[in-house]
């Protein structure tokens, strides 16, 4: 059974910079893909990021391209957002999600572990 577990959210400003981290317990980490999605208020979830199992395989949702990079730490167990040039419409509840399949994938479907989710929101 895989565990997830976000930190690093926050209130901060437009423009601002922060940093999630996600810590997966379970063997099989270093074999699947990961992904971040987030879920505004009124608003359906959406996929933001994905990083195949090596780590060297990136995808983005347009709307955080060239802002947010997802990396992988294997070793480590853990995966990472790094939000640059924050909007306020990047304000959500931020999801790390472990994949069943090692390659990357857009759609929710081929997650199967989620983290409880945590809370970014970005003041204008």
């Amino acid at each position: 059974q895989v565990q997830l577990v976000e930190s690093g959210g926050g209130l901060v400003q437009a423009g601002d910079s922060l940093r999630l981290s996600c810590a997966a317990s379970g063997r099989t980490f270093s074999s699947v893909a990961m992904a971040w999605f987030r879920q505004a208020p009124g608003k359906e979830r959406e996929f933001v990021a994905t990083i195949d199992w090596s780590g060297s395989i990136t995808y983005y949702a347009d709307s955080v391209k060239g802002r947010f990079t997802i990396s992988r730490d294997n070793a480590k167990n853990t995966v990472a957002l790094q939000m640059n040039s924050l909007k306020p419409e990047d304000t959500a509840v931020y999801y790390c999600a472990s994949a069943t399949v090692p390659f990357t994938s857009v759609q929710a479907i081929h997650y199967i572990h989620w983290g409880q989710g945590t809370q970014v929101t970005v003041s204008s």
